[in-house]
């Protein structure tokens, strides 16, 4: 598929079938999304690919901060994605300082980068995907035991879609988004 054919129908989706992701699809999904770009080609971002269903469950229990909507999607989906940023590198200079205004916030625009990358693969592999923002980042951390030096910076629920692929939400068009100057 072309890109542009990609960028227009992927969608967000969050009820998959119980058909399973076979560990060298993710694999293959990862490498792709490597490419990527990030901060002076820091490529901070990591993947926790997350296919036991007790890990899974726990993370829908306990990590959500009661969000009936992400528990369903998690306890739903053959997998959890918990995309995690290496802290003190995007945005950064090798001596520690920032070279950016936006300091530490530029490893969330890495990971975003990285995250939608990561679900238009998917989207070619024929698998679908849904990022998550409503988490609570410490136990996710402390569940998964990620190591201090790295951020949560989303879920994302990861299968093949199962019941009727919605169709594309109204967008703004350039009207309202581009200001020319």
């Amino acid at each position: 598929m072309d890109t542009l054919t990609c960028i227009k129908n992927r969608r967000s989706i969050r009820k998959f079938s119980d058909k399973e992701v076979a560990i060298d699809i993710i694999k293959d999904i990862v490498d792709i999304a490597t490419f990527a770009p990030s901060w002076k080609n820091s490529q901070s971002t990591r993947y926790v690919a997350i296919v036991d269903k007790a890990t899974k469950s726990k993370i829908a229990d306990d990590c959500v901060l009661e969000y009936a909507g992400n528990k369903d999607i998690i306890d739903n989906a053959p997998v959890l994605i918990v995309v995690t940023t290496v802290n003190n590198r995007s945005g950064y200079e090798r001596d520690g300082s920032f070279s950016t205004s936006k300091g530490t916030h530029w490893q969330s625009f890495d990971a975003g980068i990285a995250s939608q990358t990561f679900c238009l693969t998917a989207y070619e592999y024929g698998l679908s995907t849904v990022i998550m923002g409503i988490y609570d980042e410490d136990k996710v951390k402390e569940t998964l035991d990620i190591p201090d030096n790295q951020s949560v910076s989303a879920l994302i629920a990861l299968g093949y879609h199962d019941g009727e692929y919605p169709s594309a939400p109204r967008r703004k068009g350039h009207d309202d988004l581009l200001t020319i100057k």
